[in-house]
C-alpha cells in the first residue's frame, strides 16, 4: 500500500495496537484519522489547483460517523458550486479518485450540489441518509456553510418521509433474514440486531430529534459488535460479515457460550431498533393508519388497552397479586393477533421473580395453555412469551436451548428460533392457498388435538441440550415432568410424550426407505399405532423439516411426506382395500409385464404401465427408448433398453454431470432383458427450464451413452467441484446393511460427503460386486449426501458374509 507522510498512525499500527489491546473503538478511529489524512492529502495534490473554490469534500455514512472498521468502504461526497466542466477538472477529479484507489481504498463517492442534497428522491433515500452523518473534511469552507446551514431545514421539512423509507427498508432488510436474531452463522451487520440496526437507532433518533438515551443504552452491544467486526475484517483480509462457525471457534474458547453473549447483545439492539421504529412510525403516521389503528383500540378490555397497533396493561401493578394476569395478556394476544408494546414487554420482564415463584408450584396451568393454543394466533403469542421470559418461567427447561447452537450445518437457527418456526410455519399453514400444501391444511381441520400438537413441538428438540445423538428420547423426559407440573391430563400427556419420542420416524422413513414396499408400510404403521397419531405426526413433520431452513421443504420432500402418510394411511385401514390390478393374457401389455417384479405394479397406476409399453414399442430396432417429463418440483428421466453392464450407474453420471441431484432411482428388468430405469430429479440451477435445448441434450448424452459412444467419466472430470466445506463440516462415512427391512432385498444406507459423481461412483461399486438395484432413494443435508440402495443378488438377498468385502469397498469410495 502506498502511504503519505506525516500518518499519525497507518493500517499495520492500527491492526497491532487492536491485536493487543482489543480496543476496537480506537482501531476504528485510528483507521478514520488515517483516511482522512489520505484524503486531504490526495485533494491538495490534485484538486485543490483546479478548484480553489466550488469544491468541498465530505466524509458521509459511516466514515462521516468516524466508523470505518479495517476494510470498510469510503463514502464520499464531493460538494460542488457548479457542475464540473472541462478537461482540467474532470482529469483531476479522476486522479484524485485513482490516487485513493492506489492506496488501498474503496471509495464510493457522488458528485452533488446543494441543491440536490437538498432535494428528496425516493428512489435514492440512502442519500438523504448518508447526510445525516455528514463531516467536513477539506476545500472551500464558504461552501460547506452554505449546505450546512440548509441542510437541518431540508431535514425537518422531510422528516416524514425519511421515517417512513427508513422504517420500510429496515422491514425489508430485516425479512431477507426472516426477522430473527437467531442465526447459527449471523451477518453481523445486516441480520437483525446487528450493526445497521444501530445506525436505524442513531439515524430515527436523529431525524426525531429525541433523547440519545436509546444510543447510549446500547454502548455494551456497540462495543461487542465492533470487536467482532474488526476481526471479522482483519481475518478475512476484506469486508467480511459473516461469522461463520469456524470464526467462532477462532475468536472463542468456548463457542457455544460466546455466541450466546452476541444473540443476547442482539436481543438488545434489536429491541431498541423496534422501540425507535414504533415511536418514529406513531410519530409520522398519517390519518387513514391513524383511523385504523384508533379502530383497532375497541378491542381493549377492563384488563388490557390496545394503542397504535399494541397492547397496554391498565395497571401493570396487578402482575404482583394476580399472576394469572399474565397468562390472560396472552391469550388476548392469541385471539387478536397484535403485538404487545415494548412497554408492556419490560413490565412483565420486571416481575420475573413474582411470576417465577408463582409458576414454581404444580398448578393447572394446562388449561390456559390450551385456551391459548386453540386461538388463532397461538405462534405469535407463543414468541412473544418467549421475548420476555415468560416461556422460560412456565417451562423451565426451556433455558436449556435458549440460544443453543447445535452445528450440523444444515439447520439455520438456534434450537429456540427453530422450535418457534416450527410452531410458526404449522399456523401459516391453516390459512395456505397454495395447492400443494392444501392438502397438509385439510389434515389441520381434521384434528382436534392441535393443542397437543403445538405442546409436543414446543418440547421436540429440548434433548439436544445434553449434546446426545438420540435427543427424542432426551426431549421426552424432560417434558414428561413439566406436563404433570401442569396437570396435564394422563391421556393426552401419552400422545405429547408419543409424538416428541417418534417426531423423526416418518423423517427416517421418507428418506430412506421404499415406500412401495409393503414391509415399509407394515413396520410405520406398528411404530404410529393410530391413524390420528399418524396424522398429528405427518404434520409435526411438516413443521419440523419446514423449520430447518427456507430452502428445506422442496417440493420432493413435501410429496414424499405425503406419500409417506397414505401409505401409512392405506395399511392402517388396509381392510377396505379390495381392489386388485388384473393384467390380460396373450397381448403387448402381458409381454412387456412378463417377469417383473410385483413391486412394479404397486409403484405404477395402469396409465403408467401403459405409457412404458407404448415406450417399449418406439424402441425400435435399436433397443433404446428415452422419455423425459417435468412434474411437481422434479423431472422425471425414464430409460428404457436392453441390460449391459454399468447401465444405472451410467445413468446416475450422467444426471450429475448436467449439475442435477438425483432424488430416486428404481431398475426393473422383466424376463425378455428389457430393463426400465426411472430417475426422479431436481434442477438446482433451472438449467432445463431456462435452456429448452438443453433436454434435448441430455437425452442425446443418454442415448450415446447407452450405444457405448459417450465416456461417462469424461463427462463427470468436466464437472466443477464445489468449494471445499468447513473443517467442522467433514463428513465421515458410513455403510450400515439391514437384511430386515424389505422382504426381498438387502438394504444399504451410506452416509457420507457429497460431490458430482459420488452416486454413479456407489452404483458402478455394487455393478462390479454383482449386485442388481432395485431402488435408490437420495437425500441431502447441506454437503451431506444421505443414499440407501435395496440392493438384490441372483434374485435374493445379500448372504451376510458378503457385507464386509461390499462395506470396505464402498467406503474407499467414499473416502475419494
Amino acid at each position: 500500500m502506498k502511504t503519505v507522510e506525516n500518518q499519525p498512525s497507518n493500517p499495520e499500527s492500527v491492526r497491532s495496537q487492536f491485536l493487543m489491546s482489543g480496543n476496537a473503538a480506537e482501531a476504528v478511529a485510528g483507521r478514520s484519522t488515517f483516511v482522512d489524512q489520505l484524503v486531504t492529502h490526495a485533494f491538495r495534490s490534485h484538486l485543490a489547483p483546479v478548484f480553489s473554490q466550488g469544491m468541498s469534500v465530505l466524509a458521509v455514512g459511516g466514515y462521516g460517523r468516524r466508523e470505518l472498521f479495517p476494510h470498510s468502504d469510503i463514502d464520499l461526497l464531493l460538494l460542488i458550486e457548479k457542475e464540473i466542466h472541462g478537461d482540467a477538472q474532470r482529469n483531476a477529479l479522476s486522479t484524485f479518485l485513482r490516487t485513493l484507489w492506489d492506496n488501498g481504498l474503496r471509495v464510493s463517492q457522488s458528485v452533488r450540489s446543494i441543491a440536490e442534497c437538498c432535494q428528496f428522491d425516493q428512489n435514492n433515500v440512502e442519500l438523504s441518509v448518508s447526510l445525516l452523518d455528514e463531516r467536513f473534511l477539506i476545500g472551500d469552507h464558504d461552501l460547506y456553510d452554505s449546505f450546512s446551514a440548509r441542510l437541518p431545514k431540508f431535514i425537518r421539512s422531510n422528516r416524514t418521509n425519511l421515517i417512513r423509507h427508513l422504517i420500510k427498508l429496515t422491514n425489508q432488510r430485516h425479512a431477507k433474514f426472516h426477522d430473527t436474531i437467531y442465526h447459527l452463522e449471523p451477518n453481523i451487520k445486516e441480520t437483525p440486531g446487528g450493526l445497521r440496526d444501530l445506525h436505524v437507532v442513531h439515524w430515527l433518533t436523529k431525524v426525531r430529534g429525541g433523547d440519545p438515551g436509546a444510543e447510549i443504552s446500547l454502548n455494551e452491544a456497540r462495543d461487542f459488535l465492533w470487536d467482532v467486526r474488526c476481526r471479522l475484517h482483519y481475518r478475512a483480509g476484506r469486508d467480511s460479515n459473516v461469522l461463520t462457525f469456524d470464526l467462532q471457534e477462532e475468536l472463542s474458547a468456548e463457542p457455544a457460550a460466546w455466541m450466546r453473549d452476541y444473540y443476547r447483545h442482539a436481543r438488545d439492539v434489536h429491541r431498541c431498533a423496534r422501540q425507535q421504529m414504533e415511536l418514529s412510525d406513531s410519530a409520522a403516521e398519517g390519518g387513514l393508519a391513524r383511523q385504523f389503528r384508533e379502530w383497532r383500540s375497541r378491542l381493549s378490555n377492563a384488563d388490557f388497552t390496545v394503542l397504535r397497533e399494541r397492547v397496554f396493561l391498565r395497571a401493570p401493578q396487578q402482575l404482583a397479586s394476580d399472576p394469572d394476569l399474565v397468562l390472560r395478556l396472552f391469550q388476548f394476544v392469541a385471539r387478536h393477533g397484535i403485538r404487545l408494546s415494548l412497554e408492556t414487554e419490560r413490565r412483565v420482564r420486571d416481575h420475573k421473580l413474582y411470576l417465577e415463584e408463582y409458576f414454581a408450584s404444580s398448578r393447572p396451568l394446562w388449561q390456559s395453555l390450551k385456551q391459548l393454543l386453540l386461538l388463532p394466533h397461538a405462534a405469535p403469542a407463543l414468541r412473544a412469551m418467549h421475548e420476555t421470559g415468560l416461556l422460560q418461567i412456565i417451562i423451565p427447561v426451556w433455558e436449556q436451548i435458549e440460544c443453543l447452537v447445535v452445528r450440523d450445518f444444515y439447520h439455520r437457527y438456534t434450537v429456540d428460533e427453530h422450535t418457534l418456526v416450527t410452531l410458526e410455519y404449522l399456523e401459516e399453514l391453516k390459512a395456505t392457498n397454495d395447492a400443494s400444501r392444501r392438502r397438509f391444511r385439510e389434515l389441520v381441520e381434521e384434528t382436534d388435538e392441535m393443542p397437543l400438537l403445538f405442546m409436543a413441538l414446543l418440547f421436540h428438540d429440548m434433548g439436544k441440550s445434553d449434546g446426545l445423538e438420540g435427543h427424542a428420547i432426551a426431549s421426552a423426559k424432560l417434558a414428561e415432568r413439566v406436563l404433570e407440573r401442569m396437570q396435564m391430563p394422563e391421556a393426552e400427556r401419552r400422545t405429547v410424550l408419543f409424538l416428541i419420542e417418534q417426531h423423526l420416524v416418518l423423517s427416517a422413513v421418507m428418506n430412506s426407505r421404499d415406500l412401495s414396499d409393503p414391509a415399509t408400510a407394515v413396520e410405520l404403521a406398528s411404530r404410529v399405532e393410530t391413524i390420528e397419531r399418524l396424522r398429528l405426526l405427518t404434520l409435526m413433520t411438516y413443521a419440523d423439516i419446514s423449520a430447518v431452513n427456507p430452502d428445506a421443504m422442496t417440493p420432493w420432500r413435501l410429496e414424499q411426506l405425503w406419500r409417506t402418510y397414505l401409505v401409512g394411511h392405506r395399511e392402517l385401514t388396509r381392510e377396505l382395500d379390495t381392489e386388485r390390478i388384473h393384467v390380460p393374457e396373450h397381448d403387448e401389455t402381458a409381454d412387456f409385464l412378463e417377469g417383473l417384479p410385483t413391486r412394479y405394479l404397486r409403484t405404477h397406476t395402469p396409465e403408467q404401465v401403459q405409457q412404458h409399453v407404448a415406450l417399449a414399442r418406439s424402441a425400435g430396432e435399436a433397443g433404446l427408448a428415452v422419455d423425459l417429463k417435468r412434474g411437481e418440483g422434479v423431472y422425471a428421466l425414464t430409460v428404457l433398453t436392453t441390460d449391459r453392464p454399468n447401465l444405472f450407474a451410467s445413468l446416475a453420471g450422467i444426471l450429475s454431470s448436467f449439475g442435477m441431484n438425483i432424488v430416486k432411482a428404481e431398475a426393473f428388468a422383466n424376463q425378455n432383458g428389457t430393463v426400465l430405469d426411472t430417475f426422479c430429479f431436481a434442477d438446482p440451477m433451472r438449467t432445463l427450464e431456462l435452456n429448452p435445448a438443453e433436454a434435448d441434450r441430455l437425452k442425446a448424452v443418454i442415448r450415446r451413452t447407452v450405444l457405448g459412444t459417450e465416456d461417462v467419466q469424461r463427462l463427470l472430470r468436466g464437472r466443477a467441484k464445489p468449494p471445499a466445506p468447513s473443517k467442522r463440516a467433514e463428513v465421515r462415512p458410513t455403510v450400515a446393511f439391514d437384511a430386515e427391512a424389505s422382504d426381498s432385498a438387502t438394504l444399504v444406507e451410506i452416509v457420507a460427503e457429497d460431490r458430482p459423481g459420488l452416486l454413479y461412483d456407489l452404483a458402478s461399486t455394487f455393478s462390479s460386486a454383482g449386485c442388481s438395484i432395485e431402488v435408490v432413494l437420495i437425500d441431502t443435508e447441506a454437503h451431506k449426501a444421505l443414499d440407501v440402495f435395496y440392493i438384490t443378488k441372483e434374485g435374493g438377498k445379500l448372504a451376510p458374509e458378503e457385507h464386509t468385502d461390499l462395506r470396505d469397498r464402498l467406503l474407499v469410495v467414499c473416502n475419494h
